[in-house]
């Protein structure tokens, strides 16, 4: 189980501007390296290759290079934005941790810095003449790097900003959370459910701030409570909102260290995370089939495509057999946390494109099919969901 400083290290990792600075870093790098590496060099090779071989090709690299950087920021920006028109606003977070479009800025704007750096320090004539040599070989790799990211980009540039691509990026995202979450339902620790009774000698812990949140430290609360000899109940999930100093749990035994510590573990902010929340990707999913129904779009076959993609992360992603890693030993004995049940995913992947889709035969139609395959799921308590939630829309 990753711990809270995990976490933030990976979002961190996701943004675009720690590779843009580790790119560029690298080339300031390679040409602090350069003067040390002309002593090993053949004594032919210095007297072919000067500075006036290569600071020509630098000033065009580096004058290109703004030039693609900037160009490529504008097409970024523009095809995010109308993704996010098109889907869910929600889903420009999602988009900017696209990698590949984070790949190919890093490595534009790492060229841009090589060579610009690389002309201020010959015209300062901090290199020898013997330097242009290495300088040289570095700037042939530097330049491979950049026509493989061109030809990646313009790969890429095929689909970004598309509803296609906008859909699958969500799905796949999804598929991951929901694949992880069926290993743990639990997240590691014991089963728990709601109206548990809990001992007289119960304290509640509270929210430290207000917000959705995003993720829990398990295995440090399960550290705390093993240390104080109690077990600590978790009642809010991640992807619930909470208030400042509202309760999101409860240990049996502690005092008010315990309880500040065990908030601590709760990671709130303003924005939803999938990192520990399977229904955030569903609900993305459905907030697309709504605005595809509003009256200004008027497109249900994108809903219909929609619910295509929910029916298979619904009948794939959710286990057949749901005691089956329930009945696995916890990884967290102390803590108890409720699993998300087949009730919540239906509601969040299906009842808003009910609801703004009645009017819609086609729609509705090919909702009533998804529901139909849903209530022959292996899994009992889906089954048992999608066949409560096929008679509710039947009787409506």
């Amino acid at each position: 189980m990753i711990s809270k400083v995990v976490v933030l290290a990976r979002r961190i990792w996701r943004k675009l501007w720690v590779r843009v600075v580790l790119l560029s870093l690298s080339s300031l790098l390679a040409l602090a390296l350069a003067p040390l590496l002309t002593p090993f060099l053949p004594e032919d090779i210095k007297l072919k290759l000067g500075r006036e071989a290569i600071l020509p090709v630098l000033t065009i690299l580096a004058s290109g290079m703004l030039a693609v950087t900037t160009f490529s920021l504008n097409v970024m920006v523009s095809a995010f934005r109308t993704a996010a028109n098109m889907a869910t606003p929600r889903v420009y977070r999602l988009l900017l941790e696209d990698t590949v479009t984070q790949s190919v800025l890093a490595t534009f704007v790492g060229g841009f810095v090589y060579s610009l750096s690389a002309v201020i320090l010959f015209h300062a004539r901090v290199y020898s003449e013997d330097a242009a040599v290495v300088v040289f070989a570095i700037t042939i790799l530097v330049v491979a790097l950049i026509v493989l990211a061109i030809l990646r980009w313009i790969d890429h540039l095929e689909s970004l900003g598309s509803m296609d691509q906008t859909l699958r990026l969500i799905e796949n995202r999804t598929r991951f959370i929901m694949a992880r979450r069926a290993e743990r339902p639990c997240l590691g620790a014991r089963r728990g459910e709601e109206g548990d009774v809990l001992p007289e000698s119960a304290r509640l812990f509270v929210a430290r701030k207000s917000g959705y949140i995003r993720f829990i430290d398990i295995s440090k609360l399960n550290s705390l409570a093993k240390e104080a000899g109690t077990d600590l109940h978790i009642t809010r999930v991640p992807g619930d909102f909470v208030l400042r100093d509202q309760p999101l749990g409860s240990v049996n035994i502690g005092d008010d260290g315990l309880c500040t510590a065990a908030a601590r573990a709760f990671d709130i902010g303003d924005v939803r995370s999938f990192d520990q929340d399977p229904t955030f990707g569903l609900t993305l999913l459905a907030e697309t089939a709504q605005r595809a129904l509003s009256p200004g779009v008027n497109d249900p076959g994108t809903a219909v495509e929609v619910l295509g993609r929910l029916e298979r992360l619904l009948w794939e992603e959710v286990p057949a057999t749901p005691t089956a890693a329930m009945d696995r030993t916890p990884d967290f004995p102390h803590v108890t946390l409720s699993p998300v049940h087949a009730e919540r995913l239906l509601a969040c992947a299906l009842r808003p494109i009910a609801r703004d889709g009645a009017e819609d035969p086609d729609v509705m139609g090919r909702m009533a099919q998804v529901l139909e395959s849903l209530a022959a799921h292996p899994n009992p308590d889906m089954a048992e969901a999608a066949g409560k939630m096929r008679d509710t829309l039947a009787e409506a």
